[in-house]
């Protein structure tokens, strides 16, 4: 190869790279032109993100695998909250850190917009709203989620309101799925032999109660409570009595309790999860709201052993 092919050759891979540098540098730009919108826990984000798209960088507070119950943000995400166009967080005693912080740009507090339930000493439902025993999974009722997908949608068009028909269109479309998820688990749980799951922490009561069946739980709401053994002899005797052959426990709690009773009466041990957030695996798989849903049912159908 002489000089000159050698030179012209150097030019137009010099103009190539150029080019691919300037289109990285034009998406960076562009990325960074878009409203952000930070939200709290994955079934919020859900909405979110299928709604905005690709109109806004729609981002998580809560870092992969990390338990909702327990996060404090760190000094960095501090000041991109700061700076975010839109910040929707869980509320309900969820996000604690949330009380003294000063928003600068528009904010939600999604639990001033659904029907939250308690849970009394006994873990049993209740619909008296007293300050500090407030079951924050709210997301787990369709009910909910339709609410909050409109609260979104609104909170969205005032970011863009050149794109009204657009976000329209796609929230009628999130809460369609919702319906179609709710009717799946009416018909599935709508005959079952048995009536009740057990699980090692209570992160399920809005499911029991929109589906008609019961929780027995180690820990109530907070999955870091301490297991006493007490509880541990009640939760087998239930589990011999009722001749259950499935326990659950949750993603982000520990499982050694669940094992150690599955182990002892020889049943089957699962995992439920209650989307407040992903894993890493969830994530590497692209599981949405919907397809995690769907994966619970299946779940709790055969716990309960329904036909």
């Amino acid at each position: 190869m002489n000089l000159k092919n050698t030179i012209f050759i150097s030019i137009i891979a010099l103009f190539i790279l150029q080019m691919i540098v300037m289109k990285q540098d034009a998406k960076l730009e562009e990325e960074n032109s878009k409203p952000t919108v930070m939200v709290s826990t994955f079934a919020l984000y859900d909405i979110s993100k299928y709604i905005a798209s690709d109109m806004a960088n729609v981002e998580m507070i809560l870092p992969l695998g990390a338990d909702a119950h327990s996060y404090e943000p760190t000094p960095a995400m501090m000041a991109k909250l700061y700076d975010s166009d839109l910040v929707v967080y869980s509320g309900a005693g969820l996000e604690p850190w949330c009380k003294n912080f000063k928003f600068t740009h528009a904010v939600i507090d999604m639990s001033s917009f659904v029907n939250l339930k308690e849970l009394d000493s006994d873990h049993e439902d209740s619909h008296h709203h007293h300050e500090g025993s407030i079951d924050p999974h709210y997301w787990l009722d369709v009910d909910n989620m339709i609410r909050s997908a409109v609260i979104i949608y609104d909170e969205l068009v005032k970011l863009f309101p050149q794109n009204r028909q657009i976000l329209q269109t796609r929230k009628d479309l999130y809460i369609s799925m919702l319906k179609k998820l709710d009717n799946s688990y009416k018909k599935e749980l709508a005959s079952c032999k048995l009536d009740t799951i057990v699980v090692n922490h209570n992160a399920y009561s809005y499911l029991s109660s929109r589906y008609n069946f019961h929780i027995e739980s180690l820990s109530g709401l907070s999955p870091d409570a301490q297991t006493s053994a007490k509880s541990m002899i009640e939760m087998m005797d239930h589990i011999k009595e009722h001749n259950v052959k499935t326990i659950f426990y949750e993603n982000f709690a520990s499982d050694k309790a669940m094992k150690n009773i599955a182990q002892e009466l020889n049943v089957k041990v699962d995992s439920l999860q209650p989307l407040g957030n992903l894993t890493k695996d969830e994530v590497e798989k692209q599981l949405t709201y919907e397809d995690i849903m769907k994966q619970n049912l299946e779940k709790i159908s055969s716990a309960l052993e329904c036909k």
